[in-house]
């Protein structure tokens, strides 16, 4: 085991980090003691403590020596970038009063690519309470605890399962369909998440959307929380429209060709726009609009 220190030279607010993580209930983590466990694809845990403040973000990462495994950890919680860009970006625009109180907020990433589809899948449809409950109960069943840390299955083991092992966790018949269909085609190969990576936005959509289950929503989410991709701004989503309606004080909600017509203004950090309005409303709203992101009627039958 070794210990990194990193030192960031821009503002980075780790407490919004763990507050979004805190989420998920099969995130291990501490916020008094502002740490999260991170699994890697291989079994690996490590650990990323926050030592500094928010205007001198320094952290620890304690785990195997990896540089590989280091350098995606740096990615995943957004180490590797600063924001200052971004910041400096919306600094003139109509969305600068909201960047600026929530400075210092990063997209963070899933820690697994199949854990970001099989997540978006099974939250489809679903209310945030049960949704996570149901993806507890996927992940306790299948995966496995590594010094304490749930992981999900592996898509070999997923793929062999039937619909009726799923359905006596309270799956859909369908839902079951989607997952165990899904993994069976990254368990043969088929699906090369970690080669899609490699794509354009557009191509990782018109390649994912060929599976059933997925449609443009849990594309999206698979590029934004999965991928990081910078670009992106769900139109169709609620929340989103009431930050906006809130942010511009208008009596109703924008319609999706005014918010696009900002898109030239705002991009290329359109994912960054959609991160911060999200956090603009109040907290239960963000909940339920970070839901509606990964959970609209997006299967494909």
């Amino acid at each position: 085991m070794e210990t990194i220190t990193i030192r960031l030279d821009f503002p980075y607010d780790f407490e919004r980090v763990l507050e979004r993580l805190s989420m998920d209930p099969l995130i291990s983590l501490n916020n008094d003691e502002r740490y999260v466990m991170v699994p890697t694809e291989d079994r690996k845990i490590y650990k990323v403590e926050a030592i500094g403040t928010t205007d001198e973000p320094i952290f620890n990462i304690v785990g195997p020596k990896d540089e590989k495994k280091i350098r995606k950890i740096k990615e995943i919680f957004h180490f590797d970038r600063s924001l200052e860009p971004v910041h400096e970006h919306f600094a003139t625009t109509n969305l600068s009063s909201i960047f600026e109180e929530h400075r210092g907020t990063p997209i963070i990433r899933e820690f697994s690519l199949y854990a970001t589809l099989m997540k978006s899948i099974i939250h489809q449809q679903l209310n945030l309470s049960f949704a996570h409950t149901l993806t507890t109960r996927f992940v306790h069943t299948f995966g496995e605890q590594v010094e304490g840390v749930w992981i999900y299955p592996e898509p070999a083991l997923v793929g062999k399962l039937q619909v009726e092992d799923l359905r006596e966790l309270q799956f859909s018949t369908r839902k079951a369909e989607y997952v165990i269909g899904v993994s069976n085609a990254i368990a043969s190969g088929e699906l090369n998440l970690e080669s899609l990576a490699l794509l354009d936005d557009e191509k990782i959509i018109e390649t994912l959307v060929n599976y059933r289950g997925i449609g443009p929503w849990t594309a999206g989410s698979f590029l934004l929380f999965g991928l990081g991709r910078p670009n992106l701004f769900p139109l169709a989503d609620i929340g989103l429209q009431n930050a906006l309606k809130k942010l511009w004080g208008v009596a109703d909600k924008p319609k999706a060709a005014e918010i696009s017509s900002h898109f030239p203004e705002w991009s290329p950090y359109l994912s960054y726009a959609s991160l911060y309005l999200w956090r603009s409303i109040e907290q239960d709203s963000f909940r339920n609009r970070y839901v509606s992101f990964n959970a609209p009627n997006d299967t494909i039958i």
